[in-house]
């Protein structure tokens, strides 16, 4: 899905159906859309998101040292610690509930590996976001985020409204990343209005219905699951028998080109 459909549609995408690559000794990755070796013309991007991966490494696994330019990309660590540095002084180690921002700008080379000495593997999810800003000074960014209560959080964002916020800042004015949490049986908090949600399912369960109203179907979701949901799709999420926690970006337009 490439632009915003005619009507509401919540697309439902099962983590089993995922993609699976082996890119490097010790590496597995699950992604979501087109990427690298895997190409389906039909699922390419939704919104401005271009990849949403999810990897593990097993211990003294890693990537070496890469390039990325113009590229908003954004890892959030599920179990384990990841170890990352790059060409411009950045280095940190990300570790669950962080969030790390890595805006590569006119370009810059990373590495990112489980962290020395680890003796279990390192499970994240990274996400690509498409910038309107182009050609900037690379950047670097690490949040902590504080996971004890119910409800959501603003992770990153780059809409104006936001300026003042503690969130991480975004080279793109229209997109933002929230993490959200709920209790046993509890409905989730209030989500932001958005032409492009993108939800992805990281610990526990989740019920909804696909629209609002009687032609609403109702789906479940488990850990990898994502739904990518136009316009007001996705309607009275609610959290199964042991809570739920999930990433939202909140896209107000598509992947740009040329």
């Amino acid at each position: 899905m490439t632009q915003a459909a005619s009507r509401a549609r919540a697309d439902l995408r099962r983590a089993s159906e995922r993609y699976r690559s082996t890119p490097a000794e010790g590496i597995e990755t699950r992604h979501a859309f087109s990427f690298a070796g895997h190409y389906d013309p039909k699922n390419v991007h939704f919104g401005a998101l271009l990849a949403v991966n999810e990897e593990t490494l097993a211990p003294g696994a890693g990537y070496d040292e890469h390039r990325h330019r113009d590229t908003e990309i954004l890892t959030w660590v599920l179990s384990g610690a990841l170890a990352h540095r790059d060409g411009h002084g950045h280095a940190g180690v990300v570790r669950p509930g962080m969030l790390q921002w890595q805006s590569a700008g006119s370009g810059i080379s990373h590495t990112e590996r489980n962290i020395g000495g680890a003796v279990e593997p390192v499970r994240f999810v990274q996400m690509w976001l498409q910038p309107d800003t182009f050609d900037a000074l690379p950047a670097y960014g690490l949040r902590r985020v504080d996971r004890a209560a119910p409800g959501r959080t603003l992770l990153a964002s780059g809409l104006e409204r936001d300026a003042s916020s503690e969130a991480l800042r975004l080279r793109r004015g229209d997109a933002a990343l929230w993490l959200v949490t709920a209790g046993p049986w509890e409905p989730l908090p209030p989500l932001p209005e958005a032409p492009f949600r993108y939800v992805h399912l990281t610990t526990g369960s989740l019920g909804y219905r696909t629209v609002l109203g009687p032609q609403g179907g109702g789906r479940s979701m488990e850990p990898g699951d994502s739904v990518r949901a136009t316009d007001d799709a996705f309607a009275d999420p609610t959290a199964g028998a042991d809570g739920v926690e999930l990433l939202l970006w909140e896209m107000h337009s598509p992947v740009t080109y040329g």
